[in-house]
């Protein structure tokens, strides 16, 4: 997993791939339809394309002429579960340490009701 998670970091590390994602979130569309949306080549967005095609996070078939894009949440999934093993630890540090400022807080004195 973790080869599989690096390359997917790896792709997720540039906007315009987000970017891409964010688009293909909506619906599947053409390489074309995708290029269109952004001030680059379409050579740039085919790359673009290639590098989140190899890191898992979609698929192109191909109908009739035209070729589609669709994201494949399966590895999106994937980061998710790696970040929450780390929400999880950190809410964990988070309420020891939140136990030990309770301890440390004096109790209450005779005098207070």
């Amino acid at each position: 997993m973790t080869e599989s998670i690096d390359g997917v970091f790896a792709a997720l590390a540039d906007p315009t791939r987000r970017a891409i994602l964010d688009r293909l979130a909506t619906g599947d569309a053409t390489a074309g339809e995708l290029a269109a949306n952004f001030p680059i080549s379409a050579q740039a967005v085919s790359k673009h394309l290639n590098v989140l095609e190899a890191a898992g996070l979609i698929v192109r078939t191909r109908e009739a002429q035209r070729r589609w894009c669709r994201i494949v949440p399966g590895q999106v999934q994937a980061v998710a579960q790696w970040a929450e093993q780390y929400r999880r630890l950190w809410e964990q540090r988070y309420d020891a340490l939140d136990d030990y400022l309770g301890r440390l807080q004096p109790g209450p004195t005779k005098e207070e009701p």
